[in-house]
């Protein structure tokens, strides 16, 4: 029996007390109600039968009459799903210039019904909306779906073989006590998802050119590939003049492509972000707890550990991995003439 059952069921009985003892006042003074009470429950009882019983709540039954008609709601969760950014008064201007007549009250009261008062809200339903769908977005959708999820980032990434984009970024570990700062050069193969990191007291552009140099470079000669294109930010590190930056010289003596991300654009590397995520999670925030370090070769030597199991036995779910390790992934990914050498290889072994 609900609550309201049993609020009904006290109003019989108050009303049947009363009817056994010929007398109101007593019987409203030993169930505690008043007279005026009774008297209002015994006109609903006698006129609405045991329905009048229930309490009803004030106001307008069903759909309120000043509601906005299906084809006005239609309209504003349209324009919410093109434009999740604008808000209520934004989307009642843009609506009227259509023909449309609305107010911001009555945009917010769309966007209450289903549950999209928040703008992270109506960008989570732009994302399940383009989710497995081949459609066309537009500039500014593009660009709030970047900014609010790192996945779709990972998504816009295309990558035909190993090699074909390397991703590299600086990533600052921390200000660890008897160390000092620490700051991470990390590389990351956009199709296979094979990582290298290195640890360095300071980020320039001679660290970045060492890692590349003496981490990455030979494990690609290893297999007889060749990087052709390198994507990073804008950093000091990355980016300069083509004839000094060491950097830049660099990847100009491998014949490498250097791209950079747009500038003050809120969109960086998905790959590397998430390589950043797993290392700090699952890696620095663990060893640190642990483990006290005196140096950077210490870290760093704990840190090859990490990114061997990474790279060699943790199976990756990412887009197109179907759980396959990095290493796995590397060798599935050269191209089709290098990877025969590679089964050749394998199986005279």
């Amino acid at each position: 029996m609900t609550t309201k059952d049993k609020v009904a069921r006290r109003k019989l009985s108050l009303l049947e007390l009363a009817t056994e003892m010929n007398n109101v006042s007593k019987a409203c003074r030993i169930m505690g109600y008043s007279r005026q009470q009774f008297y209002e429950i015994r006109r609903n009882f006698q006129t609405y039968g045991s329905e009048g019983l229930i309490d009803r709540l004030p106001g307008a039954k069903g759909p309120h009459p000043n509601r906005v008609t299906q084809e006005v709601e239609t309209a504003v969760l349209d324009h919410a799903l093109k434009h999740p950014g604008h808000g209520p008064l934004r989307v009642a201007q843009e609506l009227m210039l259509k023909g449309i007549q609305v107010s911001s009250g009555g945009v917010r009261g769309v966007w209450g019904r289903h549950d999209l008062l928040t703008r992270h809200d109506r960008l989570l339903r732009l994302e399940k909306h383009v989710g497995g769908r081949k459609i066309e977005l537009s500039d500014e959708q593009v660009r709030l779906l970047e900014r609010f999820s790192p996945e779709f980032r990972e998504r816009h990434i295309h990558t035909r073989h190993t090699g074909d984009l390397v991703a590299v970024d600086t990533f600052f570990v921390g200000h660890l006590k008897g160390v000092g700062k620490g700051y991470l050069q990390s590389v990351i193969d956009c199709f296979s998802r094979y990582a290298w990191g290195r640890l360095y007291a300071n980020k320039l552009p001679v660290t970045a050119v060492h890692v590349m140099n003496n981490d990455v470079l030979p494990s690609f000669e290893e297999h007889g590939a060749r990087i052709a294109t390198v994507l990073s930010d804008n950093g000091r590190e990355f980016c300069g003049r083509p004839d000094r930056h060491p950097y830049e010289l660099f990847l100009q003596l491998e014949e490498i492509e250097h791209r950079t991300t747009r500038v003050r654009r809120p969109q960086s590397n998905g790959f590397v972000e998430r390589l950043h995520r797993t290392l700090l999670d699952e890696h620095f925030r663990v060893m640190g707890r642990t483990k006290f370090y005196e140096g950077i070769e210490e870290m760093q030597a704990d840190l090859d550990a990490f990114l061997k199991t990474y790279n060699t036995k943790r199976p990756h779910q990412g887009r197109g991995m179907n759980g396959r390790t990095p290493a796995k992934a590397f060798i599935d990914g050269l191209p089709k003439n290098q990877n025969q050498k590679e089964e050749t290889k394998r199986k005279a072994a």
